[in-house]
């Protein structure tokens, strides 16, 4: 029987049914907010507010105590479109979907599903908790655990949805590491078989290539708080070497000051980390602003710390004190990351079918919320069909504190 000419429909749908099958981390966040962009025509750069739930501090006794409910919101912005573009020949039309598939729209595929999931992986720069130490690749499951008493302490749900993605060289290091631990023999057999994780410790694990490098800024010196009683997003310093940087990423902490869970403003017993959100240099005179998150809260509904720094008080990078600065000034460490799926959100939207084109047609997922477009023209001296396929999405970290790096 001859054979069909695939249509251009046809070749579509199977480029988003590839797509959903090659992503990885982009298929474990939350992916709510599609919708909101509308299902026609939006355009790079629409934006939507996503408002993050209030918190109150509650009363004791039978008294009426009215709280404001202060709303706070992160912008997810549609600011990506990738695509890969391709030629075939009318003599490739004939063939079946699934030669077409392997030929042509599997390698195109890959290429875009990369794009989307490094750029997600990217977010890792805005999470503030972090376990493990630079350089040393994870060989027991104590690191991962510690990553979920990071996620606990922080009031992630326990609700099935948490999750760890982490580098080939991670995986490979976990699943010999436990080998010879008891544990569900299907999961046993999965890694046996595929050389993967499953599910262990609480999360359901997931290896992607494109997991993060960070370099640590250059710094040195003898860095220490300037002025006591500070609070929020920006924090002043001194101390430094002259030159030193901090680069967005970087992870710091600050003696006395200890993180409290979210819920009961309790301390959990341990140092409260900030992440670098973005580059600052030491001026002349070893002086340096810092913007972070958290933000320091000391008090309140939205309370991240026991207590504002005190003047004067110790700052160290990546928990290394200013002795111990060379084991990460400059270098670069690779990272995993753990995380609730309500950490981070990818959006979609749908792209407009341009006319005057030899054909174009769109497909959407409304489970996952993707949607690919593709447009085809045609040249006549060649009969060639060039093509293009197009993405449009943003990314955002709506709840960083639901996340934790892992050192590698």
């Amino acid at each position: 029987m001859a054979n069909t000419l695939l249509t251009i429909s046809m070749i579509t749908r199977e480029a988003l049914y590839v797509l959903r099958n090659q992503l990885s981390f982009a298929r474990r966040v939350r992916r709510d907010y599609d919708d909101s962009f509308g299902i026609e025509g939006a355009k790079i750069g629409d934006t939507l507010n996503v408002r993050k739930p209030p918190r109150y501090l509650g009363r004791t006794g039978p008294n009426l105590s009215i709280e404001d409910a202060t709303e706070t919101s992160v912008p997810v912005v549609l600011n990506q479109q990738v695509g890969v573009d391709i030629s075939f020949t009318s003599k490739d039309l004939a063939l079946s979907i699934d030669d077409f598939s392997e030929r042509f729209i599997q390698p195109a595929v890959a290429a875009i599903a990369n794009k989307i999931d490094a750029d997600g992986l990217q977010l890792y720069k805005q999470v503030a908790d972090y376990v493990g130490t630079p350089g040393a690749v994870p060989n027991s499951l104590m690191t991962y655990l510690q990553a979920g008493v990071k996620l606990d302490d922080n009031a992630a749900p326990m609700d099935g949805n948490r999750y760890i993605t982490i580098n080939p060289l991670m995986q490979a290091t976990i699943v010999d590491a436990l080998k010879g631990l008891f544990q569900s023999s299907e999961e046993i057999r999965k890694q046996y078989l595929k050389g993967r994780m499953g599910t262990a410790a609480g999360f359901e694990w997931a290896m992607d290539q494109n997991c993060p490098s960070h370099t640590v800024g250059n710094v040195g010196g003898t860095p220490q708080v300037n002025g006591a009683n500070q609070t929020g997003n920006t924090l002043i310093t001194n101390g430094w070497t002259s030159g030193s940087t901090l680069k967005a990423g970087d992870i710091i902490t600050i003696a006395g000051v200890n993180k409290v869970n979210p819920q009961n403003r309790q301390d959990v017993g341990y140092q409260q980390q900030f992440v670098v959100t973005a580059d600052a240099t030491a001026d002349a005179s070893g002086n340096m602003t810092i913007n972070i998150y958290p933000a320091i809260t000391p008090s309140g509904a939205f309370k991240t710390v026991t207590a504002s720094p005190a003047h004067n008080a110790a700052i160290q990078v990546f928990g290394k004190p200013s002795t111990n600065f060379s084991d990460v000034a400059g270098k670069t460490f690779r990272e995993g990351l753990a995380f609730h799926r309500d950490a981070f959100t990818l959006a979609c939207a749908d792209l407009p079918l341009p006319q005057g084109v030899d054909m174009a047609a769109r497909v959407s997922d409304k489970e996952l919320g993707l949607s690919i477009r593709m447009v085809r023209a045609y040249d006549i001296s060649t009969d060639k069909f060039p093509c293009r396929l197009d993405v449009l999405y943003g990314w955002a970290a709506l709840r960083p504190e639901l996340a934790c790096r892992i050192g590698s």
